[in-house]
């Protein structure tokens, strides 16, 4: 899906994966955060986390997207939250920006790990720029149980791309990291976050029907709803890994 069908599908969401308010107030807690930490952020979208965490638990940071969008969506949540002067968010490339190494407390990436090609080159391009006693904070899919071949083929995904809960600790343990905490997605955070999407593609199809986009836009709306009752409730789970280095 294009970046502009994203910024289409979740003009109307804070948080830009499968987490309500609760399970990402939970997060933060189990992160165990504290005044004057640092965190990278990379794939920030609107920066709900970090601007929520700033208020709660008084930590800086730096979010970096690749969407204008989502980043005028960010710095207006932070001048609403109060919090203006202690995050900023940056245009750019998550995967190639280059921090100042060891120079973050906790370095963040939910939902985008494909800015590595896949959790593990992620999870390696995220370990430079965090202390020596950091923790990262790693958002990815999983399947529950295994999906059948139509699941893969109704999304898009290689049958490689995502493995079981226990699959992806082991990914985790390929890349010198250990797990340490995890919060997980449940059905009906799945449903906020998918179901809710249908209503806003479905007004902006209303409202633009000269758009050139219109057919793919449609064509996404009515895959993803399908794709959601189908299959993914059933086989597809989603969680944020707390790891460390081992």
């Amino acid at each position: 899906m294009s970046l502009r069908f994203h910024e289409i599908a979740e003009s109307g969401h804070r948080i830009l994966n499968p987490f309500t308010d609760d399970k990402l107030a939970l997060l933060g807690e189990v992160a165990r955060l504290r005044s004057g930490m640092r965190l990278l952020d990379l794939g920030c979208g609107k920066g709900e986390m970090l601007c929520q965490w700033s208020r709660a638990h008084g930590i800086e940071g730096v979010g970096i997207d690749i969407s204008e969008v989502f980043l005028d969506g960010a710095r207006a949540r932070a001048a609403e939250l109060g919090v203006s002067g202690r995050v900023r968010f940056e245009h750019g490339d998550a995967g190639a920006h280059r921090a100042e190494p060891g120079s973050f407390d906790v370095v963040s990436c939910l939902g985008v790990t494909w800015i590595g090609g896949g959790l593990e080159g992620t999870v390696k391009l995220m370990l430079p720029a965090l202390k020596d006693d950091g923790i990262l904070l790693v958002g990815e899919p999983y399947w529950i149980s295994e999906p059948p071949a139509q699941a893969h083929e109704a999304f898009g995904f290689a049958p490689e791309e995502f493995v079981s809960l226990a699959g992806t600790f082991d990914r985790f343990e390929a890349t010198g990291t250990e797990v340490l905490e995890m919060v997980l997605a449940d059905r009906d955070s799945w449903d906020r976050y998918a179901a809710s999407q249908w209503w806003t593609l479905s007004d902006w199809l209303r409202a633009n029907p000269g758009d050139p986009d219109v057919a793919e836009v449609r064509a996404f709306l009515e895959s993803s709803r399908r794709f959601h009752v189908e299959y993914g409730r059933r086989y597809l789970g989603w969680g944020v890994f707390v790891v460390r280095r081992r």
